[in-house]
């Protein structure tokens, strides 16, 4: 099977010019040194991403015998480093967080020194093969890329699979290859793939159709995917009935409940909390399809607060303090508070922050000066805009932290969910569809 593949299309057309085939994968490439650093859990790969940014390039040569990248665009791995092709590497996902085995051999102990294991503390040296595997990989991908773009002109690129997620090689799309527009989907990994061969079947069955004049005629024109809001929804009934039953608990927490039915009233009375140093769980509406945080499943704070990010990861993520948090900005806001203008919906990029504006949000901006961020857009998300909006008018700033409302778990999908993990970590606000629960003082 392909583990890479790149064409151009056309209307309902796809053709596929070059493909890249297993064992030979990116994404193999990059978990199997996700796991040589001490990150074995599945999707950890973000945690790579993010402590790139501390360590140096001082690894770039050996990894050049891991990753070869060939005059075509395309690439091979060495597989003498690499176990997936030849061992019984392990897959388990039943019951449990998925588990993978260990992908990588004993050469590559032999060529970059010992592993970290993952109860080691990270050295420069970790960081440093950090920023060495994002580098190795960007390499392979803005080649894959150019490669693409000379076999088929166009300013318009479309990305898809696990390595899509790749926010901070997918920011850079526009700076180092000629493509002028980047479409990314929410669920870029396996999810989104079986979606799109699910649509690209169902326009190749309405061609068919529309070509028989005696059958209904289905039509072939497929719009884009702009909205992520696809998931499971609580009805204000349910959320009611959820907070009457678990009133006592909620009390005992020492919290209070009232009811905002005005939706602005609601969301300027929770820009007010945010500005104000509290954390809000956000819980809104449809929820999210896709791993990245949108604004109806979220946990909010203020970016102008430095200190908000410890508080973060000590006292409700529970994770490492290295990981950057993420941002979601008013879409007319972007061009003035980034280096590059472009319209992020699902939260796939990573851009340059102007340095002047830099100091003003220090709790969203990374150690080299990005952010992640969210284009947030009053047609597909008229509450969420509002809130910023509000925040906005009281603080000068268009945008607010965003981090997925969960602790160190799936990200909540149902009220309860919502209730549990607010009631067992230190958020100060739990904004339940118009239900706001808080926390006295």
């Amino acid at each position: 099977f392909a583990s890479t593949a790149f064409g151009s299309g056309q209307g309902s057309d796809l053709k596929i010019g070059n493909r890249v085939y297993f064992p030979h994968s990116l994404g193999i490439f990059y978990s199997a040194l996700t796991q040589f650093l001490g990150f074995p859990q599945y999707g950890d790969e973000y945690k790579v991403m993010g402590l790139a940014p501390y360590g140096e390039p001082n690894f770039l040569e050996p990894l050049r015998e891991v990753v070869r990248i060939k005059p075509d665009g395309s690439f091979r791995l060495n597989l003498k480093f690499f176990r997936h092709h030849i061992g019984n590497v392990s897959y388990i996902w039943q019951d449990c967080p998925p588990e993978v085995g260990t992908l990588y051999r004993r050469a590559l102990v032999d060529l970059l020194g010992p592993p970290r294991q993952p109860d080691e503390p990270l050295e420069q040296k970790h960081k440093d093969i950090a920023r060495s595997v994002q580098a190795t990989y960007e390499k392979a991908f803005f080649a894959l890329l150019q490669a693409l773009h000379e076999r088929h002109p166009s300013d318009n690129l479309a990305l898809a699979g696990g390595c899509a997620m790749n926010s901070v090689a997918n920011g850079k799309v526009y700076r180092r290859t000629p493509f002028k527009k980047m479409y990314c989907p929410a669920a870029a990994g396996d999810a989104g793939g079986a979606i799109g061969a699910a649509v690209y079947i169902q326009s190749q069955i309405s061609d068919q159709q529309s070509a028989v004049s005696d059958q209904v005629n289905v039509s072939s024109d497929l719009c884009p995917l702009i909205s992520a809001y696809l998931g499971p929804e609580a009805t204000e009934e349910e959320i009611a009935a959820l907070i009457d039953w678990k009133r006592k608990e909620i009390a005992d927490a020492g919290c209070t409940i009232s009811y905002i039915g005005d939706e602005d009233e609601l969301s300027k009375k929770t820009a007010h909390a945010i500005a104000d140093g509290k954390i809000v769980g956000w819980f809104q509406g449809r929820m999210e399809w896709g791993p990245r945080p949108l604004g109806n499943r979220s946990i909010l704070a203020d970016p102008r607060n430095a200190g908000i990010k410890d508080v973060l990861n000590a006292k409700i993520k529970r994770r490492e303090s290295f990981g950057p948090f993420a941002l979601s900005i008013l879409r007319e806001a972007v061009a003035e508070w980034f280096e590059t203008d472009d319209d992020v919906p699902f939260m796939m990029e990573v851009f340059q922050i102007r340095a002047k504006y830099s100091d003003m949000i220090p709790a969203v901006i990374h150690v080299d000066g990005t952010g992640r961020l969210q284009t947030v857009h009053k047609e597909s998300n008229p509450r969420y805009y509002r809130l910023i909006e509000h925040f906005r008018d009281l603080t000068g700033i268009p945008l607010v932290l965003n981090t997925s409302f969960n602790e160190n778990e799936p990200v909540v999908c149902y009220p309860e969910e919502a209730l549990d993990c607010f009631l067992r970590t230190e958020m100060d606000v739990l904004v339940l569809g118009n239900f706001w629960i808080g926390r006295k003082s």
